[in-house]
C-alpha cells in the first residue's frame, strides 16, 4: 500500500474517534454530575431530630402557639444555649414562664419578649444587637435574655437563687418562681425522654 494513503488513513481514524469522544462526552459529563450531585443530596439530607420533634409538639399544643413558630423558638433557644453554654431547656422553661412562648408579650413593667427583657436595664447587651429595638426579634431576645440569666446565676452562686433574681423575685424565701421554671424544665426533659424511647421503640 502507498505509504502516503496509509498516513491519510490513519489520520481519518483519529480524526473520527477525536469526533466520537467529544460526541459523547458531555453526555457523559452531565450523567457524572447529575450521580454525583444525586449522591450529595443524599448525603447531605438533614437527619430528623425526635427531640426537636417532640418538644416543638408539645409546646405548640400547650401553649397554643403555630408549629413553624415554636420550631423557631425551639431552634433560637437551642441557639442562644449553645452559645452561652446554657441548657437549652431551662431557657425554653423560663420562656414558658415568662411569657408563655408569646415573642411579643408585653408586661406593665416594660418587660417584652419571650424571656421578658426590661430593655432600659440592659442597653449595653442590646447594643450588640442593633438596641433596644431588637428585644422583640425573638433570636435576640433568647440570646440577651440567657447572657442576663447566666450572668445572675454566676452572680448569685446558685441556679436557684439566680432564676429568683431573673424573675425579680430575690426576697422570696419560698423561691416560688424558680420551682415553677425547674417544674417546667422537667416537664420538658420528661418529653425528650419519651421521644427518645419512642425512636428506640421504632428501631427494635
Amino acid at each position: 500500500m502507498n505509504p502516503t494513503k496509509c498516513r491519510s488513513l490513519a489520520e481519518g481514524l483519529f480524526v473520527c474517534t477525536v469526533a466520537v469522544v467529544a460526541l459523547f462526552a458531555p453526555s457523559t459529563a452531565s450523567t457524572l454530575t447529575a450521580e454525583g450531585a444525586a449522591n450529595a443530596a443524599v448525603e447531605f439530607a438533614p437527619v430528623p431530630d425526635p427531640r426537636r420533634a417532640a418538644l416543638v409538639g408539645y409546646l405548640s399544643e400547650r401553649y397554643r402557639r403555630a408549629v413553624d413558630e415554636t420550631a423557631a423558638i425551639v431552634d433560637g433557644a437551642r441557639a442562644a444555649g449553645e452559645a452561652m453554654e446554657v441548657d437549652p431547656l431551662l431557657i425554653l422553661a423560663v420562656m414558658a414562664v415568662e411569657s408563655s412562648l408569646n415573642p411579643d408579650a408585653r408586661s406593665p413593667f416594660g418587660a417584652k419578649g419571650l424571656m421578658q427583657i426590661v430593655p432600659r436595664f440592659h442597653r449595653a447587651k442590646l447594643a450588640e444587637h442593633g438596641g433596644e429595638r431588637a428585644v422583640l426579634d425573638p433570636r435576640v431576645n433568647a440570646l440577651v435574655g440567657t447572657w442576663i440569666l447566666k450572668d445572675y446565676v454566676h452572680r448569685s452562686g446558685s441556679l436557684r437563687a439566680g432564676l429568683q433574681r431573673y424573675g425579680g423575685w430575690q426576697d422570696d424565701p419560698e423561691h416560688r418562681y424558680a420551682r415553677r421554671v425547674l417544674a417546667e424544665k422537667q416537664r420538658l426533659s420528661a418529653v425528650v425522654n419519651r421521644s427518645l424511647g419512642d425512636q428506640y421503640e421504632k428501631a427494635s
